[in-house]
């Protein structure tokens, strides 16, 4: 795993303590691409489920989870495809 990758994993993990998290790195799809590093772990997809969504729109969960990981996209992080939902969904 690379350094972008595991901070995501731990900023998520902190924020939303999920039942289920995968993170998936795009990147490769993207080389060429306005934003895309030589070195990779610019893009990626996020899937996550946590009782901290639950009654919140999709657009409020992708703004928390956007929030958690500022840190990531000031650090190089590009793209971030968020699917978050609660339990049950």
């Amino acid at each position: 795993m690379g350094d972008v990758l595991d901070g995501l994993r731990e900023r998520l993990t902190a924020a939303f303590e999920p039942s289920h998290l995968q993170i998936t790195d795009d990147s490769a799809k993207h080389a060429g691409h306005a934003g895309a590093r030589a070195e990779g772990e610019s893009h990626f997809t996020v899937e996550i489920e946590s009782a901290a969504f639950e009654g919140l729109s999709r657009v409020a969960r992708q703004r928390l989870v956007n929030q958690a990981v500022a840190a990531q996209f000031a650090a190089g992080l590009h793209a971030l495809s968020i699917r978050a939902r609660a339990p049950g969904e």
